[in-house]
């Protein structure tokens, strides 16, 4: 006999495991006071963890490129991109973020 509510644990287990999506973002602008700063807290914010990063001053244009990864069970990736949508425009800079499954399949020769 099963006990009651062993299949709706279960089920709660399985809508528990993570869904880790990799992203890659990439960030452009005019060199200014505080970039990272807002880059990085609405990352945070949004539950999405950096997990490399590289950036670069060329004359007085800021580069950077990151490599994202968060729990899609928590949020997605247009909500990542919305969010980031808004630094993008406080901040004066251009900001892409994609999948990172897509960004390999398209730069694949």
């Amino acid at each position: 006999m099963r006990k009651p509510g062993v299949r709706n644990h279960r089920k709660a287990g399985k809508e528990r495991k993570l869904k880790h999506v990799k992203a890659i973002m990439t960030v452009t602008g005019i060199d200014h006071t505080g970039i990272i700063a807002a880059v990085s807290q609405t990352l945070a914010q949004n539950q999405v963890n950096i997990i490399n990063v590289s950036q670069t001053l060329m004359d007085e244009y800021f580069t950077m490129i990151m490599q994202l990864e968060f729990d899609e069970n928590q949020v997605g990736l247009t909500q990542v991109q919305a969010a980031m949508a808004t630094v993008e425009e406080t901040e004066g800079l251009v900001i892409k973020v994609q999948a990172e499954a897509l960004f390999n399949a398209m730069h694949k020769l």
